[in-house]
């Protein structure tokens, strides 16, 4: 057979963005073999077998030459298994089986079974933003989560003998979906399953409409977790550009796209027991962590003092920028993460102080230091703080029902749009947060009143002042009031003492 040469366009994930690669394609004589250059790593090296087995069972051939693949740029590392699929199609229109136009204005990206099926690979959303972008069409596997939503013309491609009829004859990507949102028996979560937790939902409220971090402190079995994992279910659904965001990392990182894509906030649960790179991102290639997974949606921290020190230290810089920046030798990887932090605890190390119905085992040494893991700057960037008391079994057992899910969700929606239609009418453009929280007088003296019995920090004050605004709008009132205030600075007051 004839020599020849070809190129394909396919694209490298960076992050959470999709470069562009060009697979070239040479074929000459000489020893028959496969070479591939341009800082592949061992999983593009390993494409070697996965395509000759392919292209024999799709019903191609392989010539008796040898055949160099080129991956350009070559000063970027390649990685993963997506150039599967492109360097097998450049191949073949190198060695004439194909013919160039199948080539034409589209972005190849896939994994090749060895019996010549196309397999999905993570990123999918970034390679769909990159075709948008250069005007192309997207061919990827059938099987893929992506809808034709992302890119009207994405085409699946189930095997590699597919081809041979052109890319217009692939089918465009449809809509995958599974229900999501249930809990391990299959029932769909509810705030109204959580008996006798009225001020803890309250709570939870009030850091849902201002997005404040919020921690939960009480004994084993009061309900932090049903109650934390039900909190996706109050806030406003995931829309536009933030619904893109979330799928972007989740697709990045080889997560399931498709609650997301029905608009369905993400919720992180990590176990205490995650290391520094798990939680905030890294390995090799460098992927999303925790904190990033959880972007517009909820990262929550079960046993927050169980976690090391250096993990809840990572996460100061996150919450304040909302953006992960991890330096390697090639580069700078960014990863968004805008989450809202929940977290629960204990108030010792048998969780019993305080607990009507347990007495505490702990000595006051061990008191001290196990509530001292999560105090210091962590605890000075969660704004809401409650204690959640072991339910009355009378009322377990009776099977009474809360306030539900929809109720709760009502109120967070109409605070929401009170501060839009507040902060539209605001001139000011002071930066100030209390001058922003717009306190009554009588408010203001109850806040000074407060605030120096209890010794509150200047970032404590700032966030009192911020949840004071935030429980005000709940309310509808245009100014915070003293009743606000009192409220707002119970919700601090462990935080503080």
């Amino acid at each position: 057979m004839d020599t020849g040469s070809a190129s394909v366009r396919t694209a490298a994930l960076r992050g959470v963005e999709a470069l562009p690669v060009t697979v070239e394609v040479s074929t000459s004589g000489g020893i028959p073999g496969l070479d591939i250059v341009g800082m592949p790593d061992s999983a593009v090296l390993e494409a070697r077998s996965r395509v000759r087995c392919a292209l024999r069972s799709s019903g191609f051939t392989l010539p008796r030459l040898h055949v160099t693949i080129n991956l350009a740029p070559s000063e970027m590392r390649k990685s993963g298994t997506g150039f599967d699929l492109p360097m097998a199609v450049a191949i073949l229109m190198a060695t004439h089986q194909l013919s160039p136009e199948v080539a034409r204005d589209s972005l190849f990206v896939g994994e090749l079974a060895l019996d010549g099926s196309v397999c999905p690979v993570r990123g999918d959303v970034a390679y769909a933003l990159l075709a948008q972008r250069e005007g192309s069409t997207l061919v990827t596997a059938a099987a893929s989560p992506l809808s034709a939503a992302w890119h009207d013309e994405a085409r699946g491609i189930q095997t590699l003998a597919q081809l041979k009829g052109g890319v217009r004859e692939l089918a465009p990507l449809g809509v995958k979906s599974s229900q999501t949102g249930l809990d391990a028996q299959g029932a769909r979560l509810d705030f109204s399953d959580v008996v006798d937790q009225e001020l803890a939902k309250r709570a939870l409220v009030v850091a849902a409409a201002g997005r404040h971090g919020m921690l939960m402190v009480g004994p084993p079995g009061a309900g932090k977790t049903m109650l934390a994992r039900r909190m996706p279910t109050i806030l406003p659904p995931l829309e536009g550009r933030e619904a893109a965001e979330a799928m972007l990392v989740h697709s990045v990182a080889g997560q399931p796209i498709d609650a997301l894509s029905r608009g369905e906030r993400p919720f992180r649960a990590p176990h205490h027991s995650i290391s520094v790179g798990g939680l905030v991102g890294g390995g090799r290639p460098v992927l999303p962590g925790e904190v990033s997974l959880a972007d517009r949606g909820i990262l929550f921290l079960d046993e927050l003092p169980e976690f090391t020190r250096g993990a809840l230290q990572a996460l100061r810089q996150p919450l304040e920028d909302h953006e992960v920046r991890i330096v390697r030798v090639d580069g700078v990887y960014a990863f968004p993460c805008d989450f809202q932090l929940v977290a629960a605890a204990n108030p010792c190390p048998c969780g019993h102080l305080g607990d009507p119905g347990h007495a505490c085992t702990c000595p006051p040494a061990k008191v001290s230091a196990y509530q001292a893991r999560i105090g210091g700057p962590l605890i000075d960037r969660i704004d809401v703080v409650v204690d959640v008391a072991r339910p009355m079994s009378s009322r377990v057992i009776q099977g009474q029902q809360g306030t539900g899910s929809s109720e709760m969700e009502s109120q967070v929606s109409a605070a929401r749009a009170f501060a839009d239609w507040r902060r539209s009418r605001r001139r000011s453009a002071d930066s100030d947060p209390v001058t922003q929280a717009d306190l009554t007088g009588e408010a203001r003296s109850t806040f000074e009143r407060l605030a120096a019995g209890l010794a509150l920090g200047g970032r404590a004050i700032v966030r009192v002042a911020r949840v004071a605004r935030t429980i005000a709008d709940l309310a509808e009132h245009e100014r915070v009031e003293p009743d606000d205030v009192v409220e707002a600075v119970g919700l601090r007051a462990r935080a503080s003492s």
